[in-house]
């Protein structure tokens, strides 16, 4: 990818959102050398709604898809925050997500893609990933699906 990612944003029509606050007594994110970790964000859209609710009981995988989708944009939202750019990416090494599912919900995977398949989307290969993708009884504030991330950072 030779485009910068601000510029692939603008070309996807994407907009990131405000780096959200943290709601607890933690920093959004922390950056240890080359090392980016970026504190767990739930599934908030830009105008402050947020994505809530069980998957299996109530919210689609489909709906899932777009509250991890939400994540990944506040994973990159927070990432310009601590790095001013996100051209200073060198590779997003991991995800760990939490999906809010009822006990009999086992479609955590393809809810998760929301947030891998949007990370490939901006950053191209820099946005492939190991991940986690786990099933959670709740979740923060009643959220569908929370994400945190590893990322490599250049210089």
């Amino acid at each position: 990818m030779t485009e910068n990612v601000e510029a692939r944003l603008a070309t996807l029509g994407i907009a990131l959102p405000d780096a959200p606050s943290p709601v607890a007594n933690y920093v959004p994110f922390s950056l240890a050398g080359n090392m980016l970790f970026i504190s767990g964000q739930v599934s908030k859209a830009g105008d402050g709604t947020l994505a809530k609710g069980q998957l299996g009981d109530g919210v689609s995988v489909e709906e899932g898809r777009e509250a991890a989708r939400l994540c990944a944009l506040n994973i990159l939202a927070q990432a310009r925050a601590a790095l001013g750019n996100l051209d200073r990416i060198a590779q997003v090494i991991r995800l760990t997500a939490f999906v809010n599912a009822a006990p009999s919900f086992t479609d955590h995977p393809q809810v998760v893609n929301g947030a891998s398949d949007l990370m490939v989307e901006v950053l191209g290969d820099k946005g492939r990933h190991t991940r986690v993708a786990v099933g959670v009884s709740s979740l923060p504030l009643g959220c569908a699906v929370e994400i945190d991330a590893t990322i490599l950072v250049n210089g």
